[in-house]
């Protein structure tokens, strides 16, 4: 898809990202995720800010996203949450820092729409700085053989209506990546994981 299509259809789901409840497992997620996170934080693709009320006390935020509608919601859940913040508004797949410009780096529900998911995971690895962590929730195929084989089916009308691929080997990408996976969860039928991870040894 054509990113500036792409684009569009996060910002006219900035709202609904903004006012949704969450399933309360997803919450619970949420919190025990990003309750380790620590001093200088990256959230990439931040969205409206859904991750805010579980950050600890004290870390310093740097955010990400490529929707501006998406920011707009974030930097007033930034604000009614007291989060020293600065938030980035550009393509995840372009951003550029310097390498262990991070203690933690954040990423939920974001790789799922990247054109190119493991360079992605591999500037992770490089911004990360050493004795770091990187800490994602992502969703991605099934475990199950009938709903991964739903999944593939959908993905296309899925894709064009959330901007969001539903086939993801999300495992797979970040072994791949080279990243050490120190802690793993997987829910929903292995569509959701939950990993602690640490930068690969040789962008140390």
């Amino acid at each position: 898809m054509e990113k500036q299509k792409l684009i569009r259809i996060f910002d006219k789901q900035a709202a609904r990202y903004d006012s949704q409840r969450e399933d309360a497992r997803q919450t619970r997620w949420r919190r025990q995720l990003i309750g380790y996170a620590k001093g200088a934080v990256l959230e990439l693709a931040v969205g409206a800010g859904a991750n805010f009320p579980y950050y600890p006390p004290g870390i310093q935020l740097t955010a990400a996203d490529f929707s501006a509608a998406m920011l707009a919601k974030a930097r007033r859940s930034a604000e009614q949450y007291q989060i020293n913040s600065t938030f980035i508004h550009s393509d995840i797949e372009e951003l550029s820092f310097p390498d262990h410009s991070f203690d933690t780096i954040v990423s939920t529900l974001s790789f799922c729409s990247y054109a190119r998911p493991l360079p992605v995971l591999e500037h992770l690895s490089r911004w990360c700085r050493p004795g770091g962590q990187i800490l994602l929730m992502e969703h991605g195929i099934s475990e199950s053989p009938a709903l991964a084989l739903g999944l593939r089916a959908l993905n296309p009308l899925l894709y064009r209506i959330y901007g969001c691929h539903h086939t993801r080997d999300i495992l797979g990408l970040v072994r791949e990546s080279g990243l050490t996976i120190n802690k793993l969860e997987s829910h929903w039928r292995g569509m959701v994981h939950l990993i602690w991870a640490s930068p690969k040894s040789n962008s140390i």
